[in-house]
């Protein structure tokens, strides 16, 4: 199953990553789509990115809480502590990181990396 990661901003000044769960209710919808999904959240909109293989953004916040969704190929986002994690295709980013150092995106592999940005209204 995909993977949900939270980049958020500590105390310290350095971001950090955690794994959240993505948790999962039966629904109905009155189309007569169903299955299992997450509540509907806010979004302001939806823009679809390529990176190209090698593609290093460099120590950096987000700029707003938003989605990554990634769609095909193979990112890693390091924060403050050194941890990486690997993003691969169905995984989502949730990124909160607003303040401190930042994080790193790297798109690894020789594939590109097409990604979902989805702001979020707060």
């Amino acid at each position: 199953m995909a993977k949900m990661w939270r980049v958020y901003s500590g105390a310290d000044g350095e971001s950090h990553v955690a794994e959240l769960p993505l948790t999962m209710k039966p629904f109905r919808d009155v189309e007569g789509a169903h299955g299992e999904g997450t509540p509907m959240q806010a979004a302001a909109g939806i823009a679809f990115r390529v990176a190209p293989p090698g593609y290093v953004l460099d120590w950096h916040c987000a700029p707003r809480r938003q989605y990554s969704i990634s769609l095909s190929g193979t990112a890693e986002i390091e924060v403050g502590d050194g941890t990486i994690v690997r993003v691969e295709a169905g995984d989502v980013v949730l990124a909160e990181d607003l303040t401190g150092r930042g994080h790193v995106t790297r798109v690894v592999g020789d594939r590109p990396r097409v990604y979902a940005i989805v702001p979020l209204v707060d």
